[in-house]
């Protein structure tokens, strides 16, 4: 097998592995929702086959696409959101990985029609600003994914509200815009609960810009391979 053939067998374990992680954070139901990554170095993605319940997936079960979402290997159908991720790597090559999801706080606030503010200091770590809403559009092509790059580039939020629809999130791979689910879905709810005890007002724009610069530079255990040991 080559190296080209193992690292791509490495990213369809990875990819049907994530899938359990929407189960475990109750993102999905039924079939519905998915995962996919970009294979680095090549114009191919891996994605989840459409229709097949998530306890009958195995990393043979998923599927390997070019970027226009034409299979080249695997033997299912994949999933029907594939030409909207598809045009999110085309057109964002910073992103390695996306997911979509009808988590159920999150896709009500998509059905509304209304971002979810920036209220709470996770929301300003993790997103920087308020979680967008991008425009309504059917499924079968890539309008769900002009939609998203409309929406997201430029922007700090790897989330986006899918109006009517639901959560697409990016990541620089797929394990981090699978975090990007979880995390909107939680403060959706978080944001939903505070509004029934009243208005809530968005945090100031330099607080979040403050919050969001310490969470992605200084939070957690940072590389010290080049400051030393003692930095």
């Amino acid at each position: 097998m080559s190296t080209a053939e193992t690292a791509i067998d490495a990213l369809k374990a990875q990819v049907c592995a994530l899938h359990a992680e929407l189960i475990r954070w109750g993102l999905v139901a039924w079939t519905s929702g998915n995962v996919s990554a970009r294979v680095p170095g090549r114009e191919l993605m891996v994605i989840k086959p459409s229709g097949v319940p998530y306890e009958d997936l195995t990393p043979d079960t998923m599927i390997v696409t070019d970027l226009e979402g034409e299979v080249v290997d695997g033997h299912h159908q994949p999933s029907s959101d594939t030409a909207a991720h598809a045009y999110v790597y085309r057109n964002m090559p910073e992103v390695g990985g996306v997911v979509h999801t009808h988590s159920p706080y999150a896709t009500a606030w998509s059905a509304a029609g209304e971002p979810i503010p920036c209220a709470i200091t996770a929301m300003g770590d993790e997103f920087g600003d308020d979680i967008p809403v991008g425009p309504f559009a059917l499924i079968g092509d890539h309008s769900i994914g002009e939609g998203i790059v409309a929406t997201l580039k430029g922007h700090r939020s790897p989330a986006v509200l899918m109006r009517g629809h639901g959560v697409f999130t990016i990541g620089k791979d797929a394990k981090a815009a699978v975090k990007a689910a979880v995390m909107c879905e939680d403060v959706a709810r978080t944001v939903h609960l505070a509004r029934q005890l009243g208005p809530v007002p968005r945090l100031g724009q330099d607080d979040i810009d403050k919050l969001h610069d310490r969470y992605r530079n200084v939070y957690g255990q940072q590389d010290t391979t080049t400051t030393g040991a003692g930095a």
